[in-house]
């Protein structure tokens, strides 16, 4: 029996159409590969079906809910199809911005400080409580819905005037909502293949911040690959990232992104346990860096399978 294998894209997250690219790209790949792949949208097919079409394996190129905070890796569990990338608690949790950050708070890893927020409490908050919280933290801060990816949601928050704009929008895809500090330094990201660390990659942009457009449309979003980090700090962000990965419980294939304060001390910002895989994307720019090109990396992640 063919050995076939489920591309799992598109779903009905704000990333939809991000993960049909990346779906796109993995499906021509394992094409490429020779191997029996087929392109499964979850929003026209139903994932209890799989077996009974004879798929064995299902590489995961969802992003968002759904599909990278563990619904759909308990599913598969349930059907006993092996998987790409984290299980079901770690892809959970790490999806979970507050979780995360809770947790490598108590393993004494480094993360900006922060405040949370959810929808009672923001209906309960006066003016005075909110500038309290800025009091805390200083201007500028980011507002970031808890669980939501590239960028979507975010805001940041120069004067005090724009907060609740600014939160009122981040409440539109989640019911919590982070309040985080401005962090002035650099801009990193990080990606894990298996037990590997591939280089980090510096960013920067000419938006105001690393959102969804200097991700996605801006010409002037720079990847500077190598980051131009010393030896001696690329291997201090190796080890902070590994640390993030392993107490989160992640395995496969993700990627850590981190900031620097004005110090160059480096503070975790969140993990993707799907991340984005266009050949312009950042895990396959990284892996090309150590001599691993798109078919190879495919390969890979297929074969890092739960």
């Amino acid at each position: 029996m063919s050995k076939k294998v489920a591309v799992l894209l598109g779903g009905n997250s704000s990333e939809r159409d991000i993960s049909l690219l990346s779906g796109e790209a993995i499906f021509e790949a394992l094409k490429k590969l020779k191997v029996e792949a087929y392109k499964i949208d979850i929003c026209d097919f139903p994932i209890l079906r799989l077996p009974q079409e004879g798929f064995v394996k299902a590489f995961i190129a969802l992003h968002g809910y759904g599909g990278e905070d563990g619904s759909t890796q308990g599913i598969l569990e349930y059907l006993k199809i092996p998987y790409t990338g984290s299980g079901v608690l770690a892809s959970a949790i790490s999806m979970d911005k507050l979780r995360s950050k809770y947790i490598w708070k108590g393993y004494g890893l480094p993360i900006a400080p922060f405040v949370s927020l959810n929808l009672d409490q923001m209906s309960k908050y006066c003016n005075y409580e909110l500038t309290k919280i800025l009091d805390k933290l200083g201007l500028p801060v980011f507002i970031k819905p808890n669980r939501e990816g590239s960028s979507i949601g975010i805001s940041r928050v120069n004067k005090a005037s724009q907060l609740k704009e600014a939160l009122i929008k981040a409440f539109r895809y989640d019911k919590e909502v982070l309040i985080e500090a401005f962090l002035s330094g650099e801009e990193y990201t990080i990606g894990i293949l298996g037990t590997r660390i591939l280089p980090s990659i510096c960013i920067r942009y000419t938006e105001e911040f690393y959102n969804y457009k200097a991700k996605y449309t801006s010409h002037g979003t720079q990847y500077l690959l190598p980051s131009g980090l010393s030896a001696e700090k690329e291997k201090e962000l190796q080890l902070l990232s590994l640390a993030a990965w392993n107490v989160l419980g992640c395995r496969g294939c993700g990627r850590l992104d981190v900031m620097t304060d004005s110090n160059g001390k480096f503070y975790l910002l969140e993990m993707n346990t799907s991340p984005g895989m266009t050949k312009q994307s950042l895990i396959p720019k990284a892996a090309q860096q150590v001599g691993i090109n798109f078919l190879e990396l495919v390969k890979e992640i297929l074969n890092l399978e739960n």
